[in-house]
């Protein structure tokens, strides 16, 4: 059976919860919680109440919960997102807090704690970052201390300070990654224990409608039974465990916020006239400022679907670290991207707060921060892919771009045989940073894992439309885009990942000293830059097409032709 909620419950949970932002979640009361720089405490607690119990969604079914899968949170993750990222991120953060014990706890700790989710919609904080450490979770400095009873140990002490703790001032319950004897560990703390308290709100940028606190842990106590897993020196594998789950929902903020903004300066575009016409009826606009952004969206989109599908097939604790942190650095690059061009697209009203663009754009800001930052994620995707390299004596991507071709001849219209070039570029200029020692240089290797994203997000977005050309996307999915607009999406980003990688890829490797002037040309041919060039035609028809969908200008045709 397929993991997760079959998809009327999906859909249902869905308009429950569009149904219950439109009349509590107004633009007027998140622009005053943002202005107020305050958690709404009152209505996260009634989304988690039991009337609502959205929080349900990511409890297992035998603690009580409905078992969500990774389609199903990431689903909802993007439409709680569109509504308001502060919000979202106060329900993410009681999922993130749970994950240790979910992952590692013991069953008595599971039923305990995860059960009291369910029941009673239990805040939790996930306690890992620190001042010093960042999101190096090795470098920790809390520490906690055995009390020992006799021979035996009966609990612990924790001493030391977490930084940015997303629900920190307001969680019932904490998890705190501190280091024991036996290394890092994941302990459970409730409010109210001794010695155990929170700073004041840090004063953000944005997602003000969030609570981020420092915690301190001075001689905090707990007994043995709160140390996660019964076993220490599980904490850094529990945590790596689940990345790539955790990091498909920031994606998925990533996602949700970019359209909220999108789909704001759409409607303003239609109605702003400007030289005798709306500005959506002007090329220079949209296909500078709309479409691209939609393109990148919506090609995210695709690499996150499968994602989330993988984790539903495999397990929320397979892994996936590396595909989790592409879906995560595409999503949210994309996202801030998309809210930023929103400003420009409405101009002065734009800039102002009324307009609500200027605040998603501080909102998804930190969603290429949070949870692993941009560049801790090309790094991530920069190690792996190139460990693949070296271990397929530089097949990875050739293999991965053979698939592609394949799809192409037998559905030359969903971008795969563009993804292809792309993909055998991108091994081409792995190959020669290999044999040049290129990767010497950090800046090489993270942009290596910047190509990489690009080169495998174009492929699942042509597999995506190779799927919905054969009537076979997931009932599940996102169904926004008919079937022709699904492809263009995927031939055009397709045309920019290798656009991208062959043209940057030339830059780099010949800034770096990796090739001399007269082999430039040479190298040209070998990743196929003729090729790619020639593959960027039809792009503007493509993006016409994507802007006529944006914009339902046929449908419009329709109506009027009909009147």
């Amino acid at each position: 059976m397929p993991a997760g909620l079959d998809h009327e419950t999906l859909d249902m949970a869905m308009e429950t919860l569009r149904e219950f932002a439109g009349a509590r979640l107004t633009d007027e009361f998140l622009l005053d919680c943002d202005e107020r720089d305050e958690m709404p405490l009152e209505v996260v607690r009634e989304m988690c109440g039991p009337e609502l119990g959205f929080q349900l969604l990511f409890v297992p079914e035998e603690y009580g919960g409905m078992g969500g899968g990774a389609v199903d949170v990431y689903r909802f993750c993007e439409a709680l997102a569109r509504v308001d990222i502060g919000v979202a991120t106060g329900l993410l953060a009681t999922f993130l807090g749970s994950d240790p014990i979910r992952v590692g706890g013991s069953e008595d700790q599971k039923k305990r704690w995860l059960s009291a989710i369910a029941e009673k919609g239990n805040l939790m904080a996930y306690g890992a970052t620190e001042p010093a450490a960042g999101s190096d979770l090795a470098a920790l400095k809390t520490t906690a201390t055995p009390v020992i009873d006799g021979d035996q140990v009966v609990g612990y002490k924790l001493n030391g300070r977490k930084q940015w703790i997303s629900n920190g001032g307001v969680a019932q319950v904490t998890t705190i990654l501190a280091n024991a004897p036996g290394g890092p560990s994941w302990f459970v703390v409730e409010e109210g224990t001794e010695g155990f308290d929170h700073e004041k709100p840090e004063d953000k940028h944005g997602i003000r409608a969030s609570n981020t606190a420092a915690l301190t842990l001075d001689d905090v106590y707990v007994d043995i039974d709160r140390l996660v897993g019964g076993v220490e020196g599980q904490g850094l594998q529990q945590a790596q465990a689940v990345f790539g789950y955790t990091r498909l929902m920031v994606a998925a903020f990533g996602l949700g916020g970019g359209w909220a903004a999108l789909d704001r300066a759409i409607p303003y575009s239609q109605e702003r006239i400007q030289a005798g016409g709306p500005l959506s009826d002007k090329q220079g606009y949209t296909h500078k400022l709309i479409v691209p952004h939609a393109v990148r969206l919506e090609a995210a989109r695709a690499y996150i679907e499968q994602t989330a599908s993988q984790l539903d097939e495999l397990g929320a604790e397979s892994g996936l670290a590396t595909e989790g942190a592409i879906a995560k650095y595409m999503a949210t690059e994309a996202g801030n991207l998309a809210a930023d061009a929103s400003i420009q697209a409405l101009g002065g009203y734009g800039y102002t707060r009324e307009y609500m663009v200027e605040k998603i754009k501080r909102d998804v800001r930190i969603t290429t921060i949070y949870e692993g930052t941009s560049e801790i994620m090309e790094m991530t995707i920069a190690r792996d892919r190139w460990q693949q390299h070296l271990k397929t004596r530089g097949a990875h991507y050739h293999d991965a771009a053979n698939e592609m071709e394949k799809i192409a001849r037998a559905d030359d219209n969903c971008g795969a045989g563009i993804a292809a070039l792309a993909l055998h570029a991108l091994a081409e200029i792995l190959e020669l940073a290999r044999s040049a020692r290129l990767t010497r240089n950090q800046h090489i290797l993270f942009r290596i894992g910047e190509w990489a994203a690009y080169a495998e997000v174009a492929s699942a977005a042509a597999l995506r439309a190779a799927a919905a050309n054969k009537g076979e996307l997931p009932a599940k999915s996102d169904h926004r885009f008919d079937v022709s607009v699904i492809a263009a999406v995927a031939r055009v980003f397709a045309r920019e990942a290798a656009s991208k990688i062959a043209i940057e890829g030339v830059r780099w490797t010949v800034g770096a000293d990796g090739l001399a002037a007269g082999d430039v040309e040479d190298f040209g041919k070998r990743i196929g830059l003729a090729a790619i060039e020639q593959a960027q035609a039809g792009l503007i028809v493509d993006m016409d097409h994507i802007g006529d969908a944006l914009y339902d200008r046929q449908i419009q045709q329709s109506a009027a032709a009909a009147g």
